[in-house]
């Protein structure tokens, strides 16, 4: 290499790439996966499946086999060829690394890594003209492409020790987020200054400058603070508060109301540390609140702990949400429960990790458990006209219930300046 590989590091030196021991395993439960689903291969080239599978996020494609079959696994990369193989461990890659072949001759370079069928590909990711483009270069090859996007996000659900360590670091840099918004926010100060005190500690400790998401057209802005009525607010994000933004097409996030008095400031952060989502909610007020916003917080503090027990019980995710809807219903929240009708989100919590809205969630019909290894941004909130109010930490589930991974407890629900 005629570049300085030493310079790719985080901001105090540390090695930042993802453990080859990572990579084999990921590759290796994939393969499996393949098998069991009957695939012969898959062909991806979705920027967060790439990094979760190979490390880096380079112009490329990866052709990965199945379990038994004689496909090798290859990444072919059209740029950068050097910083794929730094990033993939060097000589340790767990897999080849080589120049991406010419789209004419990708169908030969399949059948010569062992393809007889057509590869699997990521439907739920790739927009039609990529995966119609695609196909069309490998068209003599038999059958149909599967699409393999459900396989690689029930693969994601389940975290490895180490990214739950990663996603409890990524808390860790939440934490001084809110404490910077603590220290510096107060009575005349806009939404988006103190998003903007906020943002520097992020940057600083290395956010990338992206929050990836799913669901498409989906973006988001990783500092929502809303004072008073910006709490209720509506907004494109399929959300309880969203802001409200800078302008319409950043219609998400801090704007430029200023905090008053005696209301409450709903500040909702995301940081992504190493890819990885962490997600939590605070309240501040300058000056005291009355009681009934006092109570409203304390409902929402009740809904959460049952959530958290309920899914560390084993519970499906939508019997924990039915949990969570009647006990609101029963507190007399139902018509402000994460919005106010006819904008009200018909959830109470997302699972995170190289994505905010990954799965499961705490919705209807997702009727399965949060599994060991899971996350789960857990966030009851009500909204008013007045104002928005509720809680929000970042959990897993381990072995014997849920683990807290931003600040639970550590840090008040509410903060007066």
């Amino acid at each position: 290499m005629n570049w300085d590989a030493g310079r790719l590091t985080g901001p105090d030196g540390e090695d930042w790439r993802v453990p080859v021991s990572e990579l084999e395993a990921r590759q290796a439960r994939l393969s499996k996966a393949l098998a069991d689903s009957g695939h012969e291969s898959v062909l991806i080239d979705d920027p967060v499946e790439l990094y979760w599978l190979t490390g880096g996020r380079q112009s490329s494609m990866l052709l990965v086999g199945a379990d038994g079959s004689s496909i090798e696994t290859n990444h072919w990369v059209r740029r950068s060829l050097d910083r794929a193989r730094f990033e993939a461990g060097g000589g340790d890659a767990p897999h080849q690394i080589v120049e991406q072949p010419r789209m004419s001759g990708l169908e030969d370079s399949l059948r010569e890594a062992g393809c007889t069928k057509a590869p699997g590909m990521l439907a739920g990711k790739v927009p039609k003209s990529r995966w119609e483009f695609l196909s069309s270069k490998f068209s003599n090859l038999e059958g149909v492409s599967p699409d393999c996007t459900g396989i690689l996000f029930t693969l994601r659900e389940m975290k490895s020790d180490w990214e739950i360590e990663i996603l409890a670091e990524s808390g860790r840099i939440n934490r001084m987020m809110f404490e910077t918004i603590r220290d510096t926010g107060g009575v005349g100060k806009t939404e988006i200054e103190m998003a903007a005190a906020a943002d520097e500690v992020s940057r600083t400790a290395g956010f990338g400058g992206r929050i990836r998401m799913r669901n498409w057209p989906m973006d988001c802005d990783r500092v929502v603070i809303a004072t008073g009525r910006s709490g209720a607010v509506p907004s494109y994000f399929d959300s309880g508060v969203a802001g409200l933004g800078a302008n319409p097409i950043a219609s998400l996030g801090a704007g430029f109301a200023k905090v008053g008095e005696n209301e409450p400031v709903l500040v909702d952060i995301v940081h992504v540390h190493r890819g990885y989502v962490s997600d939590c909610t605070r309240i501040f007020s300058a000056g005291p609140l009355s009681s009934e916003w006092h109570e409203r917080l304390n409902d929402m503090a009740e809904i959460r702990d049952s959530l958290v027990s309920g899914l560390g019980r084993g519970n499906d995710c939508s019997a924990v949400w039915e949990q969570g809807r009647q006990m609101a219903a029963e507190m007399g929240h139902s018509e402000h429960l994460m919005g106010m009708p006819p904008d009200q989100a018909r959830f109470l919590g997302h699972s995170v990790g190289l994505e905010l809205d990954e799965t499961p969630v705490i919705a209807s019909g997702f009727d399965r458990p949060l599994e060991v290894g899971g996350t789960m941004a857990i966030e009851p909130k009500v909204i008013h006209s007045d104002g928005a109010i509720g809680t929000e930490d970042t959990w897993a589930r381990v072995s014997d219930g849920m683990e807290c991974l931003t600040m639970g407890d550590s840090f008040p629900m509410l903060t007066e300046w």
